[in-house]
């Protein structure tokens, strides 16, 4: 049975990189980046003035000029006017700097009457003070993003400065998330009471939505050897990626594993040393689609989701791993097996800056509505059995 660590890499070793595509600006928040994006030009692209008020030679006000006949005035847009000697222009917020001029007077600092421009009596101005130098955010040609940078707000903002109306991302991969078993009936049908609702295919599709994955169908299928064979056999021909939950154990109804079988999906794995979640399955499809069968229990099935599908979507996608990051226990928490144990959190700010992670156990592995409130869990090592209250452990959030 692999460990968590050698099952997450043999996943990481055997995606199959998705295809880029190219989308248009207006289209590129959430994806996932695969060009390099350089600058267009300087930044900022001319010396640009940061306050509203007057640009003058910063000569004239050390040599003791107080005040100076109005040139000109200049919005933020238009072209950058030549200062004549001695004298002032009107400028805005935004504008190029003119050309001699090298000091902005704000306008709080100035009066005007009569096109005469007074600065008040003891300010005294810095050489170049409140202009942003051109250039000096990045020079032109300056690496901005990388490949394998999602898209967010700031980075729209950084495609559209690098003057590119189309950006090439990740395909988004075409994923089918399936529930199986005779007992789920989905939310707003009639129920028995022998029945179950069906909330492991909504949970998932909506963790995958939560990482940027949206394009989710969400089906569910009985525990019918014929039926999952052929409906199986349709998602797995029709999409990138098959995330399953539940049949993958070995009762005699855990039909999963023989089905994918006979579809020609090939096993890298079956089982992994960890609680909660320890049946869960990984292969290939026969076009090269990712297949994650999970384990039906719902606490099982999230915690595979984002320790095994998440990354494994990112990288096909062609993103880095992200850095690890770590929490402080806020309790201590025994456990006996040798497993790695992923544990449920809540996590707490203290003053002092520490992220306290407050165990927060489920009833069972079927208990979903304990993971209420939770941010995500810590990974627990498998060859310890006691970790102390203030140890820092690993934190994967939801």
């Amino acid at each position: 049975m692999l460990t968590a660590a050698e099952a997450l890499a043999a996943i990481l070793r055997t995606v199959q990189p998705l295809e880029p595509e190219s989308v248009a600006l207006a289209d590129c928040h959430g994806r996932v980046l695969r060009q390099t994006v350089v600058a267009e030009r300087d930044q900022p692209p001319f010396d640009r003035v940061m306050m509203d008020g007057i640009a003058v030679e910063h000569a004239r006000l050390a040599e003791g000029q107080r005040e100076f006949p109005l040139q000109a005035m200049q919005a933020a847009g238009d072209p950058a006017l030549t200062l004549e000697p001695g004298k002032a222009i009107e400028i805005m917020t935004g504008a190029a700097l003119p050309a001699d001029a090298d000091c902005i007077v704000p306008v709080e600092r100035i009066s005007t009457t009569e096109g005469i421009v007074r600065i008040e009596d003891g300010y005294e101005a810095e050489h170049r003070q409140f202009i942003h130098p051109r250039a000096s955010d990045h020079a032109a040609g300056t690496e901005l993003l990388r490949p394998g940078t999602r898209i967010g707000a700031a980075e729209v903002a950084i495609v559209a400065s690098a003057g590119l109306a189309t950006v090439e991302v990740a395909r988004r991969p075409a994923i089918a998330v399936i529930s199986t078993g005779n007992e789920l009936v989905q939310a707003g049908a009639p129920i028995e009471d022998h029945q179950i609702r069906s909330s492991n295919g909504p949970a998932v599709a909506a963790m995958l939505a939560g990482h940027g994955y949206p394009d989710v169908t969400v089906a569910h299928l009985p525990d019918d050897e014929a039926a999952l064979e052929e409906k199986i056999g349709d998602l797995l021909a029709a999409n990138d990626v098959l995330v399953l939950s539940g049949g993958v154990s070995k009762g005699k109804a855990d039909y999963v594993p023989a089905v994918l079988g006979r579809l020609g999906v090939e096993v890298v794995f079956h089982r992994i040393s960890q609680r909660p979640g320890k049946p869960m399955w990984f292969g290939t499809g026969p076009a090269g689609q990712s297949v994650y069968a999970l384990p039906g229990n719902p606490v099982s099935t999230l915690v595979c989701c984002r320790q095994y599908v998440i990354p494994g979507l990112r990288q096909a996608s062609g993103m880095p791993a992200p850095p690890p990051e770590f929490a402080v226990l806020g309790a201590p928490v025994e456990f006996a097996p040798a497993l790695t144990y992923f544990l449920p959190v809540r996590l707490v700010s203290t003053t002092a800056g520490q992220v306290l992670a407050m165990p927060a156990p489920t009833n069972t592995s079927g208990d979903f509505a304990g993971l209420a409130g939770t941010a995500g869990y810590v990974e627990l090592d498998r060859d310890t059995s006691a970790f102390d209250a203030g140890s820092a452990q690993r934190l994967h959030r939801w």
